[in-house]
């Protein structure tokens, strides 16, 4: 895909708990919403903003307040080629339409098939519970790496990385 194309992609959008993005505009579950103009980036762009990875809405939203909903983007997109610590598989799009809020639940099941990396990405920026950490725990027993992660993030143990 080069930047500006007219494409179609499934992703993911954070929105505040009351349904509204970061600039106080209001979704609805099944609408499709359109930008009209220029699509570019930035908090002075114009178009919806989306993440390929669910995992990344977590660094824009606060996990314990906000919602995070499955969309498809369309018309044109533009993509975000800057990367950043492994985050900005982003896109903007010319429309938006919001096909489904993904509950907590399913969110820690999409967690347990992760690949390491993005898992890492998920332990840093979202609140786990007690149980949510556990779970994922279980499942990467003697994985280093994600205990070492929710060691930091979650436990708040500032030595985990250089520890052996």
């Amino acid at each position: 895909m080069k930047s500006g194309d007219v494409v179609k992609i499934l992703g993911y959008k954070a929105f505040n708990k009351d349904f509204t993005n970061r600039y106080g505009f209001k979704f609805e579950v099944g609408k499709t919403y359109s930008a009209f103009g220029t699509i570019k980036w930035g908090q002075r762009g114009n178009g919806f903003h989306m993440c390929a990875n669910f995992e990344d809405c977590f660094r824009y939203y606060d996990s314990d307040n906000s919602i995070i909903a499955e969309v498809i983007g369309f018309g044109k997109t533009l993509k975000n080629d800057d990367e950043y610590y492994g985050y900005y598989d982003m896109y903007v799009c010319e429309c938006l339409k919001v096909v489904r809020v993904i509950p907590r639940e399913e969110i820690i099941m999409m967690a347990k098939e992760l690949p390491e990396d993005r898992l890492d990405h998920l332990i840093r920026t979202m609140n786990l519970t007690e149980e949510e950490t556990n779970e994922i725990l279980a499942i990467n027993r003697g994985n280093q790496k994600i205990k070492k992660a929710i060691d930091y993030y979650h436990y708040g143990k500032k030595n985990a990385y250089w520890s052996d």
